[in-house]
């Protein structure tokens, strides 16, 4: 398993509101990262439904020690705005969530700057983008994924050029085997993974149940399976939805707690990050290591 990270010093800064004109309410993010350190590496974290930008300090803290800077906008599905699946407005969230992530890319200079000058410390070219259940969606349009429509038309293009690299925790699998209730409230959970080129992380829980879908939990795999390479698959045996407890600590929603499992998903990603934007190798190739020796309680496999 990951060992721990030193008690390397780290910094949030919150809330700073984004440019997002017609969108209703104001778009803010939360900027964490290293208190010293140059070049530093981006990640945009997108939050699983009802969250916002206060979640996932377990990740987001665990990154930021491993030196990367990490921004977390609150979309419009957290709970805090109290729109339900009922609303008319839920129907056209998911377009909002992705508009939101390119809102934070393309402002993410200023985004940087009003964190306490991080622009000068941050390395602009090394950009990726990490979501969690409807947040892996999201990301996943940002790298290229496109959603089809009833007929099984691909719709827009929504990748991003800064981002080179991504993660994506508990993704949604393919839509031809929603439940009734998934397929009249979330028709837009039907990804298309075969034009998501870029290099990507897929997180897997092994015992991942979805309310939302027929199938058992392989689903949360297609994401890896049916996009082009390069990709990653970590499958987390005992893994269900939360990963072990990614959104917090003691969260009503989180089904399997282990902060072990939360400490291997976070190093995890931060290993392929950092292997992918070859900034360091050794990490990523001793997860790999440990996997190959391993109990069977975790695995990687790549393409």
């Amino acid at each position: 398993m990951p060992t721990r990270h030193p008690g390397r010093p780290i910094v949030a800064v919150k809330p700073i509101t984004v440019p997002a004109p017609g969108r209703g309410t104001a778009l803010q993010v939360k900027v964490t990262a290293p208190l010293s350190g140059r070049a530093l590496p981006v990640i945009v974290f997108s939050h699983g439904n009802a969250w916002s930008l206060d979640g996932y300090e377990p990740l987001v803290d665990r990154w930021a020690a491993a030196g990367f800077v990490v921004v977390q906008p609150t979309h419009p599905d957290s709970r805090r705005n109290g729109i339900g699946w009922e609303d008319p407005q839920f129907a056209t969230i998911w377009r909002v969530r992705i508009a939101d992530l390119h809102a934070v890319l393309d402002h993410l200079g200023d985004i940087l700057r009003q964190a306490g000058g991080l622009e000068a410390r941050a390395d602009r070219e090394r950009v990726a983008a990490v979501g969690h259940s409807w947040g892996a969606q999201t990301v996943g349009a940002v790298l290229g994924a496109r959603v089809l429509d009833a007929d099984g038309v691909p719709g827009e293009d929504f990748s991003h050029p800064t981002v080179s690299a991504g993660a994506l925790l508990a993704a949604t699998g393919t839509g031809d085997s929603l439940t009734p209730f998934a397929a009249e409230h979330l028709p837009f959970m039907r990804p298309d993974y075969s034009t998501m080129t870029t290099p990507a992380l897929v997180v897997a829980g092994g015992k991942d149940q979805s309310q939302l879908s027929t199938r058992g939990p392989e689903w949360f795999t297609d994401a890896y399976h049916l996009s082009p390479s390069p990709k990653s698959l970590l499958t987390v045996a005992e893994g269900e939805h939360t990963l072990g407890g990614i959104a917090g600590e003691a969260v009503a929603e989180t089904t399997d707690e282990d902060p072990a499992r939360v400490a291997l998903v976070a190093d995890a990603v931060s290993g392929y990050l950092l292997d992918a934007f070859a900034l360091d190798h050794a990490p990523w190739a001793a997860l790999n290591n440990t996997a190959a020796a391993g109990d069977g309680s975790w695995s990687l496999a790549g393409k």
